[in-house]
């Protein structure tokens, strides 16, 4: 039974360091930069899919997650209605529970800003590449 055991431990110890051996060079391997990207260009089929379908999409559910995380109590996954589940938690006694829909909440709210920032990137897009409907 002893050199079961000792073969196991041997075993692992050269597969560990088998795993330290390759990983120790991607480790200690030094970033480059990224190469430059060349610009996309799409065909006139494509451009007309991006702006017909892609952007209006895009912008409408950006506004969709926008008013449902800045909705009231009684809408499910808004900081509010986290916020109350928080307090609803906190009444009951499970603080610990609490403290993880408020760090919710938070990083709910902090969502906001990023969906205005992707807003503002598709506005953009569709005011530079897309033609206006005539």
């Amino acid at each position: 039974m002893r050199g079961t055991t000792w073969t196991r431990l041997a075993l692992a110890g050269c597969g560990s360091a088998a795993c330290l051996l390759v990983a120790a060079p991607l480790a200690s391997a030094q970033t480059t930069s990224p190469a430059p990207v060349a610009p996309i260009t799409l065909s006139p089929e494509e451009s007309q899919q991006v702006c017909g379908d892609w952007v209006p999409k895009l912008q409408k559910r950006a506004d969709n997650l926008k008013q449902r995380i800045t909705g009231g109590a009684e809408i499910s996954g808004s900081v509010a209605n986290l916020k109350a589940r928080a307090a609803d938690q906190r009444a009951k006694g499970h603080t610990q529970r609490a403290d993880q829909l408020d760090q919710r909440a938070t990083k709910r709210q902090g969502r906001i800003g990023e969906l205005d920032a992707a807003k503002q990137k598709l506005d953009a897009f569709a005011s530079a590449h897309c033609k206006p409907a005539k």
